[in-house]
């Protein structure tokens, strides 16, 4: 995941654990403190300690650490942590958003809804109805 952090600004750790797609708990348990500088945070991405080596070393990729929600209509974003109940959305709409103002399903589809999704989301997926 690509930062967008100055190399002189200051990180709190949940910052840090998306710039080093880690989790938060992950930061926490090695001693990431409550806030680091961007510099900082870019020395120990190039440079991994053992810990963050060995968790990179153990990552499988089948499911993301943090995924980026945006909104479809207004392109609010937010840095989230996946649930395993996501399905893949075919759109994420902020809650305050109304479902009319999204493309209707196509022919032969259906729509479900899926709330709670990050903080402020619905999960809206289209698929084929069964016939």
């Amino acid at each position: 995941m690509a930062n967008n952090y100055s190399s002189h600004s200051s990180l709190n750790r949940r910052q840090v654990a998306q710039a080093l797609n880690i989790p938060p708990e992950m930061a926490a348990r090695n001693g990431i403190p409550s806030r680091m500088s961007a510099a900082d945070v870019a020395s120990m991405d190039t440079n991994p300690p053992a810990w963050l080596a060995q968790s990179r070393a153990n990552a499988t990729g089948k499911r993301p650490v943090w995924v980026d929600l945006r909104c479809y209509l207004c392109d609010f974003l937010e840095v989230a942590r996946p649930k395993k109940w996501w399905p893949d959305f075919t759109y994420v709409i902020c809650d305050f958003h109304d479902d009319s103002e999204l493309p209707a399903p196509g022919a032969g589809m259906r729509r479900s809804e899926y709330d709670g999704v990050g903080s402020r989301f619905r999960g809206i997926v289209d698929t084929q109805d069964p016939q």
